[in-house]
């Protein structure tokens, strides 16, 4: 599977697509980047004067990235029309704000994948490499109702 066809499997569109680009992915685990630009919608309330990414946008990019994107992988052909790759639960750690225009990279590590269900360790760095959030995330493997 081509890496950019990752980004077309997913099932999300602006704007709530936080994926850019898909750098390496094996069946262990992937790597994505994506850019905060300052017009995304949700910085005009998020802090006034100041704004900053919401954990739970962190999250979603972690989780878009580090078990969507990684599952579409894992999954390869198998995967039919009706295959939903669902997010069930995290666990998150904030370290550092993300501002507006900020690219950050997400490594995700396979903890297991079995019986539909998938778990991966997430980090997200910012630009100067420094940790600004990390945690786990799972996800399972359904079909559309």
């Amino acid at each position: 599977m081509e890496l950019t066809d990752i980004i077309a499997k997913l099932p999300y569109s602006e704007p709530f697509l936080f994926v850019d680009e898909i750098v390496a992915a094996d069946e262990n685990g992937i790597t994505g980047t994506y850019t905060f630009r300052e017009d995304l919608y949700f910085y005009k309330g998020h802090f006034k004067g100041n704004p900053v990414t919401p954990g739970v946008i962190l999250t979603e990019t972690m989780a878009q990235i580090g078990m969507v994107c990684l599952g579409i992988y894992l999954l390869n052909d198998a995967a039919k029309e009706d295959t939903v790759i669902a997010f069930t639960s995290a666990d998150m750690q904030f370290l550092k704000p993300v501002y507006p225009n900020e690219k950050v990279t997400v490594t995700s590590q396979k903890t297991f994948f079995r019986f539909g269900k998938l778990k991966c360790n997430v980090v997200m760095k910012n630009e100067a490499g420094q940790e600004v959030c990390k945690g786990i995330v799972a996800g399972m493997i359904t079909t559309k109702l």
